[in-house]
């Protein structure tokens, strides 16, 4: 990573820039609060010239108090207009990130922690709120008010003046040498939490394999590791911090001692009215507010750099962008289709295949070895095409390229008769459906998790999806019902699983693919789930990928896989006879040649 000042900065405004009109508004207002805080002693001094000269003290007092107060109706203006800026700042980096990530490729999210990348919605951009929104205004404002003050205290006098800039000038060389480790300390503290953010939800998730393997204390201890030295890099932060404080107050005291010495013997030479001398001490006094302001902005600008560069990290994350070719227009759910177009459309294609891939190469990096290796394999319209194989075979790479979380490195896929590269992902998707071995819960009730791919569908809908995967009396005993969060209710992994069928089965997609979909099933729910999908067979595509083939021994094709490679194809009966790695994946799950039977 550059050191460079200039480019970390443009980068930090790279955010602020879409606001740069509230900004320089910001910086007006803040200009004037400034003058009007400059002014005030000047008025003071007219004020104690008044006293001495026995004139009326109405006009100076007055024009302190309007001073007083436009100055506060001037800084809340600037106060609110900057905060309100600052959380436009944070939410717009935060819908960025977000959209960035959900349109990022599959293997581009999959392959940091997730706890990992939640930190940059949520405290990485938190850190931009001051540095993008008020910092540069600060830093602007704080610079006039410092040679404003600076020129203000040389017209009262020139020799105090180069008192006071000795002062100053220390405190800018203790500044300029402690700020690059403040900013290299908040970096590495804030990488320590994003990373104790990643082992934390990965722990989570793990809960339960964590507390059967008694590994709480381990597992707390490595994400404590993280949290320890995120805090050790603060506590270096906070040092050197400190040191900067200390020499900037220690530096302006000792510029005011200096300043009174001084001072007394220019009044007692004559050289210098009282009245002046406390105007300057005014100055004097006042001058800690630019330095505050220029200190705290530019901590607060090395903190919204390293977190401005964490945030753009998002940015590097490969994304699914829409194909340059215009593809087919996403395609209405079969039960919203017209029926005479809808027979029509099946009675032209059935020739036609609905997926098919060609030679398909594809390895999941670029100097991996290939994971499935020049694949043939068409699917047609309607029937029940199984994918069964030891595991590391391919199954579910052949899913990935299917689903076009994967590109191939080599052949090409097509649907209907069409490349792949000639679709949107959206379009593709849109004829797809997709059950999860794992099932994971997406945040929200049963009815939103039921409504992710149809969210039009009504309630009658929902039902008689749930009816076909026997779920209807488990939803209804719930007292929310299809309002239950899916998070917090009682629902085992089966039904979880027959939650994402039916999601799937509400699509009504061209292809149905299922991810061994009935794992976690018992043997008379299993069956009725199975008949579900031999009658959605009977209308569409169905692709299983089988890790046990009692699910898969009455498909139309079942596709042996083995290393990355289509091994062999045909019924069950068939491949019991012609392959000797089939068979021995259904000896080794005791499945009987006679279909579906135990071996006794």
């Amino acid at each position: 990573m550059s050191d460079s000042i200039a480019p970390r900065l443009s980068l930090l405004w790279s955010f602020a820039r879409p606001h740069r009109r509230t900004l320089v508004k910001g910086l007006a207002l803040a200009l004037v609060a400034s003058a009007l805080g400059l002014a005030t002693p000047m008025v003071t001094k007219h004020v104690l010239d008044a006293l001495g000269s026995a004139s009326s003290l109405t006009e100076p007092v007055a024009t302190l108090v309007v001073l007083l107060f436009v100055g506060a109706a001037v800084s809340y203006w600037q106060w609110t207009l900057l905060g309100a800026l600052g959380e436009r700042v944070v939410l717009d980096a935060r819908e960025s990130v977000v959209r960035r990530f959900l349109r990022a490729t599959v293997p581009g999210v999959t392959r940091s922690p997730t706890g990992e990348l939640v930190t940059r919605v949520t405290s990485d951009t938190v850190l931009l709120r001051e540095a993008a929104a008020s910092s540069f205004v600060g830093l602007i404002n704080g610079a006039v008010m410092l040679v404003g003050s600076l020129v203000l205290m040389g017209f009262l006098d020139l020799v105090l003046l180069a008192t006071t800039v000795a002062a100053v000038a220390l405190v800018g060389v203790v500044f300029g040498l402690l700020m690059p480790g403040i900013a290299r300390s908040q970096q590495q503290a804030q990488e320590h939490v994003g990373r104790l953010g990643g082992v934390l939800e990965g722990t989570l998730r793990a809960i339960r394999t964590v507390k059967v393997n008694r590994a709480e204390e381990r597992m707390t201890e490595r994400i404590l590791a993280d949290a320890r030295a995120s805090a050790e890099y603060g506590v270096r932060a906070v040092r050197r911090e400190a040191l900067a404080w200390t020499t900037a107050w220690s530096g302006v005291n000792l510029a005011i001692i200096a300043i009174l010495a001084v001072g007394a013997w220019r009044v007692g030479e004559g050289r210098l009215e009282v009245s002046g001398l406390i105007a300057f001490l005014l100055y004097t006094f006042a001058l800690m507010d630019p330095i505050t302001e220029l200190s705290q902005n530019v901590t607060a600008l090395q903190s919204g750099i390293a977190a401005a560069e964490r945030i753009r990290q998002a940015d590097a994350l490969p994304s699914e962008e829409p194909s340059p070719s215009a593809g087919a227009p996403a395609r209405e759910p079969r039960e919203l289709r017209k029926p005479h177009e809808l027979g029509g459309l099946q009675d032209l294609r059935d020739d036609v295949p609905v997926l098919e891939l060609r030679n398909v190469t594809a390895a999941y990096g670029p100097d991996a070895e290939p994971a499935v290796r020049d694949v043939d394999l068409v699917i047609p319209r309607r029937g029940h095409t199984a994918v069964v194989g030891p595991s590391g075979a391919g199954k579910t790479t052949l899913l990935s390229l299917v689903l076009r979380f994967l590109e191939p490195t080599g052949g090409e896929l097509l649907l209907d008769g069409r490349p792949y590269r000639d679709h949107t992902h959206t379009d593709i998707r849109a004829r797809l459906a997709y059950v999860e071995q794992d099932t994971p819960v997406v945040p929200g009730t049963i009815r939103d998790n039921l409504l992710l791919a149809r969210p039009d569908a009504t309630t009658e809908e929902l039902r008689r999806v749930l009816h076909d995967v026997r779920l209807t009396e488990k939803v209804d005993a719930l007292e929310e019902g299809l309002d239950t969060p899916l998070a917090t209710a009682n629902v085992s992994g089966g039904e979880r699983q027959r939650i994402a069928l039916a999601r799937a089965l509400l699509a009504t997609p061209d292809v149905l693919l299922l991810d061994e979909a009935t794992a976690q099933l018992d043997g008379l729910t299993e069956a009725a789930v199975q008949e579900c999908v031999r009658s959605r067979a009977d209308t569409g595509a169905v692709v299983t990928i089988a890790h046990r083939l009692s699910t898969v021994v009455d498909a139309d094709t079942i596709v042996v896989m083995e290393a990355g490679r289509v091994r062999a194809r045909g019924r069950h009966e068939e491949l019991l006879v012609s392959d000797t790695l089939y068979r021995d994946l259904v000896e080794s799950l005791r499945i009987a040649a006679v279909t579906g039977a135990p071996v006794t």
